[in-house]
């Protein structure tokens, strides 16, 4: 594709590219975190909704460090010391990675322990210690442990005839040191299984649940599964004295490096790369406060760590394990539930294939129901009409009626072809199993290209017509995962645009066989045209301003990385024009900055949902132009991974985008926080008079009103 920019790529970064330019990656996703963290702190919300908040967050950083410490640690060990774009060291990132965390550890504690504790002992939830039992809970206890926990534990000794026990990634474990009646001390450990609820709901154990209504209406006693085992520990060192016993928990790096070129059979590969993850190096060690300095540098010495990795904590360890509180029947301490919106196009009796004939159809989810999707696969794999079926498939999740329709597609002799990316982190196991019950039935199961992961989300579906064969296309932002798609905001598009249904069979040759194809009709395509054709709408947008026109884009994202992109969005403020970014997570640009960025504008919104759907605006002059996609402005997006960003062609979706979604995201003054020149982020202001506006809430309450009555409600309201 010939490109056309005002500026080379070589250009724009030597003009721009200079370290204060740039927000390191690591520090702005730690202050999307901070943004988890003041859900959290909003004692506005309900509060299993903050609790739901403290598990997201912990769970978050555990992440953070298995994936991105654990590789800055690994960089640091090669000497590898080449600053990042930002100007920062490997090493100078960990400094500040430390710096700025720490507080943020005391602070979440510090809300737990203070504020959520106290309101749930309010609402008759306890997290009990033993000596708040009553002397029979106190016996039925521990008739308890013995019968159902005892059996499970595995005290292992540490000696000169036994060696340092094998401490999984994020396990839970006690550091146990006992005199034996000769006087000796030995060092033991006993792991927290995860077999077991690590948090512990005691009061079903002395009063047995009889019906759902009692279940509602009674006291909710919990209790920390490794208090209860430290206080039986005779019972697994007996004759023995315990002196000391300690909660610790480490962090492994689990960033699996995978030889596509040398491996055979990837399948195996990733599988044998799995099980090598359990065993990475220890970058993390979380220690209660009250474990003596002998014990922590026993553990320092035989995980070969360093005292800077480890971590002192005033509270309880893997406060991830507190979503458990939140599946608790007490509907008012939660958000209203939310039952979607089915779109009244697919209320008629009408076949799928007709509907989509008639016109493109757009879905808004979590607030439009997934169903249509199901739907549209189920009815493909029943349809005698149907041909073939393809698909991609990233995060299908397990139970998924996704694939159990492509399986019955292919029982029914259609021809099913589905590229499953094993290489979707943390996730592999999922599909794994997937890739092999298609392969069962026949189905044609490849696992994408060497060197790169496949993020497209693409369903094609091959149908026999009166006029001859017809293409079905299902594009989507988000993955085939009925689960999250009750939580993610996504987007998603079924069209029968024969362009369209023509680029999305091109790419699936590309990606299942040998095809060399470079250009699309309609698609942008990651590695291949994706970021030059951004740069060339950015440039159409500054080519309207020298002309003396208005420059306008939007763009909404999880996050904006690329120093190119950045480049030319910096060059794009410079001239005039007019920018809007909405990003989840992580954001390098610096907005605001006099002679850089004063025309751009950076907001996050995080709440009820996770926002997930990217969307890419250029106004060109009012013949504005709409894609959606499944990429992020990331160099691992638009260099290493398979990615498309699809257009939305027909003028009354393009609208309903524009005037509605774009627009509702841009007035949010409730969850939106808007981002300083130095990295930090405060919320929305708001004008005396200005309505209150919490976007997600907004698309809740609206989702099943028709779009062109929301454009005037929306147009009424300026």
């Amino acid at each position: 594709m010939q490109r056309k920019v005002f500026m080379s790529t070589k250009e724009l970064l030597k003009k721009y590219n200079h370290s204060e330019n740039f927000t390191n990656r690591e520090l702005s996703w730690i202050e999307f975190n901070r943004r988890v963290l003041e859900e959290v702190l909003n004692p506005e919300l309900p509060l299993l909704e903050r609790v739901k908040f403290v598990s997201i967050f912990a769970s978050n950083l555990d992440e953070f460090y298995m994936i991105r410490v654990s590789g800055l640690k690994d960089q640091v060990a090669a000497e590898f010391s080449e600053p990042t774009i930002d100007g920062l060291t490997p090493m100078e990132q960990l400094r500040k990675i430390e710096t700025v965390l720490r507080p943020m550890f005391d602070q979440v504690h510090s809300v737990w322990r203070d504020e959520i504790i106290p309101a749930l002992k309010e609402n008759n939830v306890f997290l009990c210690k033993l000596e708040d039992l009553s002397p029979e809970e106190f016996i039925a206890l521990h008739e308890y442990f013995k019968r159902e926990i005892f059996p499970v534990l595995t005290p292992l000794a540490f000696d000169p005839g036994r060696p340092f026990p094998y401490i999984s990634n994020l396990s839970l474990s006690l550091a146990i040191q006992v005199r034996s009646p000769k006087g000796e001390e030995f060092f033991a450990r006993v792991k927290v299984p995860n077999s077991l609820q690590l948090m512990l709901r005691i009061d079903t154990i002395f009063q047995p649940v009889k019906n759902n209504a009692e279940e509602e209406n009674r006291v909710y006693k919990f209790m920390w599964l490794s208090d209860l085992i430290k206080a039986n520990l005779n019972m697994l060192f007996p004759r023995m004295e315990i002196l000391e016993a300690h909660r610790f928990r480490i962090t492994r790096d689990t960033d699996m490096e995978i030889q596509e070129d040398e491996a055979d059979d990837l399948l195996k590969t990733i599988e044998e790369n799995i099980r090598q993850r359990r065993f990475g190096n220890v970058i993390r060690l979380q220690v209660g406060k009250e474990m003596p300095e002998f014990m922590i540098n026993t553990l320092i010495e035989n995980l070969e760590i360093t005292h800077d990795e480890v971590h002192i904590m005033e509270g309880p360890l893997g406060l991830s394990t507190v979503m458990g509180l939140y599946n608790l029947p007490l509907h008012t301490l939660k958000e209203k539930p939310y039952v979607p919106a089915v779109p009244k196009v697919f209320e008629s009796d009408e076949d799928i294939f007709s509907l989509i004939k008639e016109k493109d159809i757009l879905l808004h989810h979590p607030y439009e129901s997934f169903s249509p999707v199901i739907d549209f696969i189920k009815k493909a794999s029943r349809d005698p009409e149907v041909l073939a079926i393809k698909q991609t498939l990233y995060r299908v999740g397990p139970n998924s009626p996704v694939v159990e329709y492509l399986v019955e597609a292919a029982e029914r002799g259609k021809q099913v072809a589905v590229l499953v990316e094993l290489k979707a982190r943390f996730d592999e196991e999922n599909n794994i199993f997937w890739a092999r019950e298609l392969e069962k039935v026949g189905a044609h199961v490849v696992y994408g290209l060497v060197g790169l992961k496949t993020h497209a989300k693409m369903t094609l579906v091959v149908r026999r017509e009166l006029e001859g064969l017809r293409r079905y296309v299902h594009l989507s932002t988000g993955n085939y995962n009925a689960t999250t798609a009750k939580i993610y905001t996504d987007l998603g598009l079924f069209t029968c645009n024969d362009e369209i249904g023509v680029d999305v069979s091109n790419i699936f040759n590309y990606l299942t066989g040998y095809s060399k194809q470079n250009d699309f009709n309609k698609l942008l395509v990651a590695p291949i045209n994706l970021r030059d054709k951004i740069l060339e709408l950015i440039e159409r947008e500054n080519t309207h301003v020298r002309e003396g026109r208005e420059g306008r884009i939007v763009l909404k994202l999880n996050s904006v990385v690329d120093p190119v992109i950045i480049a030319a969005l910096y060059e794009s403020s410079c001239l005039g024009v007019k920018i809007d970014l909405i990003v989840r997570g992580i954001c390098c640009l610096i907005p605001g900055k006099p002679g850089l960025s004063e025309n751009i504008r950076v907001t996050s919104i995080v709440g009820r949902f996770l926002e997930h759907s990217r969307i890419f605006y250029f106004e060109n002059n009012d013949d504005f132009e709409i894609y959606l996609s499944s990429a992020d402005l990331m160099q691992r997006n638009l260099d290493r991974r398979v990615e498309i960003a699809f257009p939305i062609l027909d003028d009354k979706l393009k609208k309903q985008l524009k005037e509605i979604i774009l627009k509702v995201m841009l007035i949010d003054n409730q969850k939106a926080r808007v981002l300083s020149p130095d990295n930090t982020y405060s919320f929305a202001p708001i004008e005396e008079g200005q309505k209150l506006i919490n976007s997600q809430e907004w698309f809740m309450k609206n989702s099943a009103k028709p779009p062109k009555k929301l454009v005037k409600k929306l147009s009424d309201k300026e």
